[in-house]
């Protein structure tokens, strides 16, 4: 395991997503990841977010096709995010990438709403 909390975690998800399961227990977490996963849980694709003695658990939902932490994390401007949901999105509206902006953690289309731009997180579809 690298020192990526956030990357070590959605790989865990995807990796259990192939073997067919819907929970992970995650013994290494941090505050970027409980916002990461509190946007995916907004956004419908995590169902439950537990803290418990063994660790966190994530249950997410079957509607989670692919989620990944993008690396390098790269900076972008506000023009530039269309650009990057092109590269990491399978299509126009269809998932999200998260932004950390100025404002805080955003998906891709708040940031565009508020005309910020920040590094480039994590994408869920």
């Amino acid at each position: 395991m690298s020192h990526d909390i956030v990357a070590d975690t959605l790989n865990m998800i995807k990796n259990a997503k192939k073997r067919s399961k819907n929970e992970i227990v995650a013994t290494r977490y941090s505050k970027l990841l409980l916002n990461v996963l509190e946007i995916a849980k907004r956004e419908g694709y995590i169902k439950s977010i537990d803290l418990g003695k063994e660790g966190l658990k994530i249950r997410f939902d079957e509607s989670l096709n692919d989620c990944n932490a993008i690396k390098p994390r790269y900076f972008v401007k506000k023009e530039d995010i269309e650009k990057y949901v092109r590269r990491y999105l399978p299509a126009r509206d269809f998932g999200f990438i998260i932004v950390s902006t100025n404002k805080g953690l955003l998906t891709h289309k708040e940031a565009m709403k508020k005309e910020v731009g920040g590094c480039l997180v994590a994408y869920f579809y």
